[in-house]
């Protein structure tokens, strides 16, 4: 079993112990205690009695850490001192269960490592309660050049009880190799990216039989960066449920930081049994060349992977017509509103019973989600004018589902030309992927450009946002695509609808609420989408009443602490 170990940073006894116990609470098996907080310059005799104090009265067992600086820690004092500081800790009633060391450190001189096996009786562990060793490696800057040398001296080191390799991930691909090295080593091993590009290697530590993992007390507790929270590793992300046959899942998009999707998915998993868990995947690189390069090595290497069980991703900004690029590239399967689109927002990885890539196909649930939602709310989109507003990605898949649907677009953007392009393509699409039918026997409508600059004076029986204007750290938090004016001088409008879900209640929704008009969330599309893409994974309906219930309340809280 892969051990949970919350690290607490030691000022004083009465609040480190107190943490320990919370983390106990919690669920944790192990805390770490980092003893350089209060150790910067050396070691004297008061701070070893409260530390020996503090490792009898741990309500978990302990790993004691005197951090150097030069690997991240503040203490910048002699080796000799910190060792004899292990030494006292060690031959207490109460030690500790491990103590943890640097490799540079272990390797500086010969003397050191003498000193090491007769401090603590490393290896031979004379006494019955002795604490092991932590023989651990660190480099906050990136993956060492010569990390494979590094990671056998590791191995070959006859005091280590446990060995550690952490570094920067500079990608989420960084993981692979960090999640192999307990394969590599024959002993009990930590293999850790420092963060937010490492956040896998921590989670799927079980699934590649890891030692350990890290875990905040708190938000803001961290120890080292990309550390998740414990609440989040064993509530979320179901940590003591993943074992070698767990299928992985993801959000790649950047940035994913902010995304409701983990939380709607692994929900979902628990609430159908399913044995798989949803992270996110930050994929940085720009729109175009950057993008497709980016997603095209990192998503090739998921699936053929041996053991990462990579089964499908959620994908999102900037790489959803990467996406469908890379499919049609690759010759996977995609569904129709990719083909029209040029834009997908789900991959599914089919695999056979040696974990091997069947079937691998990518969807675009944007774009029936986006339909339905809007659907619903008008009674039908057959004959219905609609005002889609932007023609980037989200805008070219409103355009397409709702004249699939039967409605006539009018499609609002700052460069009509683009307008007028995208329109051509939506209707190009239509009629060679129907005949002219819709999504319900029913004849398709058709797409018409036109200029922002007439949207004021339009009318329609809905409006759609499919712009960023409104959007919490957007380029225009404040800003609406149309004005409360704009609305009350439409006889028709009834609807108006923005793909925006954060915040919940854009200034767009705000405005038609106040002219009594019926309004759409982004929230709801979202919702859909995340359910057809879940159905696509698992077989079973997206459980729609729970992934709502769960957004709205994901959303009220990061809005109430905003």
């Amino acid at each position: 079993m892969t051990l949970v170990c919350v690290p607490i940073a030691v000022h004083d006894v009465p609040t480190a112990l107190a943490d320990a116990e919370a983390a106990r609470l919690a669920g944790a098996d192990l805390v770490e205690f980092r003893v350089d907080a209060m150790l910067p310059g050396g070691v004297g005799e008061a701070e070893i009695g409260l530390l020996r104090r503090l490792c009898a009265d741990s309500p978990l067992p302990a790993i004691v850490t005197c951090r150097a600086a030069a690997e991240g820690g503040a203490y910048d004092g002699p080796d000799d001192e910190r060792l004899a500081l292990y030494e006292h800790l060690g031959t207490a009633d109460h030690p500790p269960r491990y103590v943890d060391l640097e490799l540079a450190a272990y390797e500086r001189s010969a003397n050191l490592r003498q000193k090491a096996h007769l401090a603590i009786d490393w290896p031979a562990r004379r006494r019955a309660n002795a604490p092991g060793l932590v023989l651990s490696l660190h480099d906050f800057g990136g993956r060492p050049a010569d990390l494979s040398r590094r990671v056998a001296r590791l191995a070959e080191a006859e005091a280590a009880a446990v060995v550690k390799v952490a570094y920067r991930a500079r990608s989420i691909r960084d993981n692979l190799e960090l999640l192999e090295v307990p394969s590599q080593t024959g002993r009990p091993t930590i293999a850790l990216g420092i963060g937010e590009f490492g956040l896998m290697s921590r989670v799927l530590a079980p699934k590649f039989g890891g030692f350990l993992t890290f875990a905040s007390l708190r938000r803001g507790g961290e120890t080292a960066p990309g550390q998740p929270t414990i609440a989040d590793l064993l509530g979320a992300y179901r940590f003591r449920s993943i074992g070698p046959r767990t299928r992985v899942y993801g959000v790649v998009g950047w940035p994913v930081g902010h995304s409701l999707s983990p939380t709607l998915h692994n929900a979902g998993f628990e609430r159908v049994g399913h044995d798989g868990v949803y992270l996110p995947m930050p994929l940085a690189g720009a729109a175009g060349e950057e993008s497709f390069a980016a997603l095209k090595a990192t998503l090739l290497e998921f699936i053929e992977h041996p053991r990462l069980s990579f089964c499908g991703a959620s994908v999102t900004i900037p790489h959803k017509e990467s996406l469908a690029r890379l499919a049609s590239a690759q010759g996977w399967e995609a569904d129709e509103a990719t083909r029209a689109t040029g834009a997908a927002n789900t991959l599914v990885v089919e695999r056979d019973a040696d974990d091997a890539p069947q079937r691998v196909r990518v969807m675009n649930t944007d774009v029936p989600a986006l339909a339905a939602s809007l659907a619903e709310a008008m009674g039908t989109l057959a004959g219905a004018t609609v005002g889609v507003i932007g023609a980037g990605g989200v805008g070219r898949a409103a355009a397409w589902g709702l004249a699939r649907a039967g409605a006539t677009v009018v499609l609002y953007n700052r460069d009509l030309s683009r307008a007028e392009e995208v329109a051509a393509h939506v209707n190009g699409a239509l009629r060679s992927g129907g005949e002219g039918r819709g999504s319900a026997d029913q004849p398709a409508g058709r797409v018409v450009g036109a200029s922002w600059a007439l949207l004021a004076k339009s009318c329609a029986d809905a409006f759609v946002n499919c712009t960023p204007l409104g959007m919490t750290g957007g380029p225009d938090p404040a800003g609406a695509a149309m004005t409360a004016e704009a609305m009350r001088g439409c006889a028709s409008l009834r609807v108006v609808m923005d793909t925006v879900y954060a915040p919940r209640v854009t200034p767009l929704l705000a405005a038609a609420g106040a002219c009594g008009l019926r309004t759409v969330g982004g929230l709801d599309m979202f919702v859909r989408q995340a359910a057809l893409q879940f159905e696509a994974w698992t077989g079973r309906p997206g459980p729609l009443t729970l992934f709502g219930a769960l957004a709205s309340e994901a959303a009220a809280a990061r809005e109430g602490s905003g």
